[in-house]
């Protein structure tokens, strides 16, 4: 019999990593198309239009969707009557694959993982440790499915421990209507249902990687409960109106995906985890002939007629910012920015807070300015910058009142809503929040054109970059008194 070898894993490993990092699954891609064709909310449209036009650009560049290349996500299926040539544990085995992948000269990926979380967070460097899971199975092959996880999507990961008569449907319903769009719908919902807290858990993650089937379960009609309840859950988180990016819109989910397993009498378990609008995932089988033949996919499954349409934008020079110009954009108005572009993130914004607590001068001179929350790329073959699409403004909530109150800035540009602190502050400076297309990195990173850092450079791709832009598309989200699209679409668009 064939013995399947560390390096088979390996070199299969960082092989799928990179394949995912610019392919997006087909089944992914024609859900999404036919969305696109079916939604009715202009501002979603051109979201999912950007979404569908970046997929196409990364899988002709050899890029990545997003900026967040995710936290690998390994499943292993070990077959009992596999003949491995393993002489260290898998973890590590993996975890070779995963460095390689993401310390390739050709195509790097964002490492975003970071040790002693309780502690320093200091980077790894290489987005090392992976996140494996372990399953003995019949057979004599081993199964793997590689998955790369955005932190916007993992961080509205949702648990409960429900009465055994309480409605699944209900609880998940009412959950997504509160997640936001920090997750970047259009997406995927995984739903873990029995066991315990872990295998619950586990099983809503795992769920995520199987076919998007929802149309043609949808055709035969549901045969049994599960059936059921995907159909049910779809139908009414998608009543709901938030649509893609939470501008509003018809669709918000294309599949709903559900496991489930035995679990103790007086519990229900239930698990709810999000994929967002750069789902990536890859299955492959050893069998020792030697590492997984991935083939590309065909480049005819992705659209190439979609326009991204901006006949009533307006421009806006970020260098002569003030508060007259400001006030006369409206959410939901499409701008496309010119000028000069700082970008700062968590880390950026917890270190300027402390400068400022303790009477420092900036090393950015941020007056009548606008702020990217992004944390790119590391470009390569000549490019000005990498992918560098935004990343969810919420987490910088706490630090905009100060912000805006003792610098002045003007403009910022992340992703999803602003929780009623955030609002609070850009309503009393008459500052404005955009967003730009999370899932469409590689897309807005074109409109960078010259990109130097500038400050805390010892934060990697956290450090405040000083960015030229042109014609950079980003939707007024909230303006200086404080209206929200995220409000105010979803509103409209809510059914029943």
């Amino acid at each position: 019999m064939a013995v399947i070898t560390e390096e088979h894993v390996i070199d299969s490993v960082a092989d799928a990593l990179q394949y995912i990092s610019y392919y997006h699954p087909p089944d992914f891609i024609a859900a999404m198309t036919d969305a696109y064709g079916r939604e009715e909310s202009p501002g979603a449209k051109q979201a999912m239009a950007q979404i569908l036009v970046n997929s196409r650009m990364c899988a002709l560049g050899h890029r990545p969707i997003c900026q967040d290349t995710g936290t690998v996500n390994v499943f292993v299926d070990v077959g009992v009557e596999a003949k491995l040539n393993w002489r260290r544990p898998l973890q590590e085995i993996i975890d070779e694959g995963a460095r390689r992948a993401y310390l390739l000269d050709e195509n790097p990926l964002r490492a975003s993982v970071v040790a002693d979380p309780l502690g320093a967070r200091k980077n790894t460097g290489d987005n090392t440790p992976a996140m494996v899971q372990v399953s003995m199975v019949a057979g004599d092959k081993v199964d793997i499915t590689v998955s790369a996880k955005g932190g916007g999507s993992e961080n509205k990961s949702k648990f409960v421990m429900l009465n055994p008569s309480d409605s699944i449907v209900d609880w998940v319903v009412e959950t997504v209507k509160g997640l936001g769009a920090g997750w970047c719908p259009p997406g995927i919902l995984g739903i873990g249902v029995g066991g315990s807290v872990d295998k619950c858990m586990a099983m809503a993650k795992s769920v995520l990687n199987e076919p998007i089937d929802i149309t043609s379960l949808r055709e035969r009609g549901p045969q049994n409960l599960v059936e059921e309840m995907r159909l049910e859950i779809l139908d009414r988180v998608n009543a709901l109106g938030i649509g893609a990016q939470g501008l509003g819109g018809v669709t918000t989910v294309l599949d709903v995906k559900i496991a489930h397993f035995p679990t103790h009498a007086a519990s229900l378990p239930v698990a709810l985890i999000p994929n967002c609008a750069a789902t990536r995932h890859l299955h492959f089988t050893l069998d020792g002939s030697g590492p997984a033949v991935l083939d590309p996919p065909d480049l005819s499954l992705w659209p190439s007629d979609i326009e991204l349409k901006t006949p009533d934008a307006l421009k806006l020079d970020l260098n002569s910012l003030n508060y007259e110009t400001l006030a006369e954009l409206k959410p939901g108005q499409t701008v496309l920015l010119h000028g000069t572009l700082y970008t700062g993130r968590d880390a950026a914004h917890k270190r300027m807070v402390e400068m400022l607590n303790r009477g420092e001068p900036l090393p950015v001179d941020l007056k009548d300015r606008a702020i990217y929350y992004v944390g790119p790329v590391d470009p390569v073959r000549g490019e000005v910058i990498g992918p560098a699409g935004p990343t969810t403004s919420t987490r910088m909530d706490k630090f905009t009142d100060q912000i805006l109150s003792q610098t002045g800035l003007k403009l910022m540009v992340g992703k999803a809503e602003r929780g009623a602190q955030a609002i609070d502050a850009i309503r009393a400076h008459g500052a404005v929040y955009l967003i730009a297309v999370g899932g469409a990195a590689y897309l807005v990173s074109k409109a960078i054109k010259a990109s130097k850092p500038v400050a805390f450079q010892d934060l990697g791709m956290e450090a405040i970059y000083e960015l030229q832009v042109e014609d950079m598309p980003v939707t007024v989200a909230v303006d200086t008194e404080g209206r929200s699209i995220h409000e105010m679409g979803p509103a409209r668009w809510r059914r029943g």
